[in-house]
């Protein structure tokens, strides 16, 4: 299937224009023109090939949102005209215990994602800076028409990757829970933990985010410089989420958490995390970390946010802006995520 888009040729080139086929749809397959396209940290990290292992050429893009344009015999759940969304898993073996509980993200053949990697078959899988996709319809989601699109486009990472470790942890109402880092994460974090009826409090190292964070529903905001202020806060969380991928000293939100609290990691910083064993043992602490969701909790929140009239805070960006995306992102300049506008996608 003939497809086009933006691929890096290698760690240190520029994203630039790609011709390249995608496999052919099969009876299971849904084909989704693509429309929106959210700009993920982990692209970048991907791109450069800071996480080690990456496949050139690359397409990067797995928060995908779109209209159906194609759809294989065996198809149900889809019809042509229909608005999908594709995320960051295309394969899983849905054979093992992880996938049958619905957990496929834990798949122990392992998953496959929607770029940078190669599906059972041997393929190389490409993202979604194009302009179609190809999936299995067990991993294609649909998308509510209330929300506006280009700003449902991130939950499909960002927000499917907060949502998941809020819902395991149960934070809700009597709950006081942290958020570590106001970004592409940490914003979706915010909005689904007050949503979730639990105290919130926002961590950043940013002075001028307080009235962001207040915005976006933080019942208090702590720059985490200083130290009285963290301080205050000492032993009284339930749960803390990280969202953070730059190097931080996350000993000093362990040492927030009260008797049997939980932090749990989804941000990616590149170096290891150095931990004290203190600050676990001290009130039987927990440090976690938590990978996007399962097909089914995936559609549970797209479902959720269509009702609570959730979405991302974003950028809308034409495709040549893509390297002035990147620069930004790395500086932490975006309130809160890019996403790419498909209408800007030339041949």
């Amino acid at each position: 299937m003939k497809s086009f888009g933006y691929a890096v040729e290698s760690k240190t080139s520029a994203l630039g224009p790609f011709h390249f086929d995608r496999r052919e749809p099969g009876p299971k397959d849904v084909v989704v023109a693509i429309d929106y396209c959210g700009i993920c940290h982990s692209d970048i990290h991907q791109a450069r090939d800071e996480w080690g292992g990456s496949i050139y050429p690359m397409v990067p893009g797995h928060e995908i949102v779109g209209h159906v344009t194609a759809v294989g015999k065996d198809v149900t759940k889809f019809k042509v005209g229909d608005l999908a969304g594709v995320g960051v898993t295309v394969e899983t073996c849905m054979a093992c215990e992880n996938c049958k509980a619905g957990e496929e993200q834990y798949c122990t053949k392992g998953m496959v994602g929607t770029y940078n990697a190669k599906d059972y078959a041997g393929n190389v899988t490409y993202g979604g800076y194009s302009d179609n996709v190809v999936a299995p319809e067990h991993y294609v989601h649909t998308i509510s028409p209330k929300l506006d699109l280009a700003a449902v486009a991130p939950l499909l990472c960002a927000g499917i990757t907060t949502y998941s470790p809020l819902r395991h942890w149960k934070v809700g109402a009597g709950k006081k829970v942290g958020v570590v880092g106001l970004g592409g994460l940490g914003h979706m974090g915010l909005k689904f933990a007050h949503s979730f009826g639990a105290h919130v409090v926002q961590f950043t190292t940013s002075e001028n985010k307080i009235e962001d964070a207040k915005k976006l529903g933080a019942d208090e905001v702590v720059i985490s410089k200083d130290a009285d202020a963290m301080a205050k806060h000492a032993g009284s969380f339930d749960f803390i989420l990280d969202c953070v991928s730059a190097p931080h000293d996350i000993n000093a939100y362990l040492g927030m958490l009260r008797l049997d609290g939980a932090l749990c990691l989804v941000g990616l910083p590149e170096q290891p995390v150095a931990t004290s064993p203190f600050a676990l043992v001290t009130n039987r602490r927990s440090l976690s970390g938590s990978m996007i969701g399962g097909m089914r909790e995936t559609q549970e929140m797209l479902d959720y946010c269509a009702e609570k009239n959730i979405v991302s805070d974003i950028e809308l960006i034409g495709y040549d802006r893509l390297e002035e995306a990147y620069a930004r992102v790395v500086k932490s300049d975006v309130k809160y995520r890019f996403v790419l506008d498909g209408k800007t996608l030339k041949k």
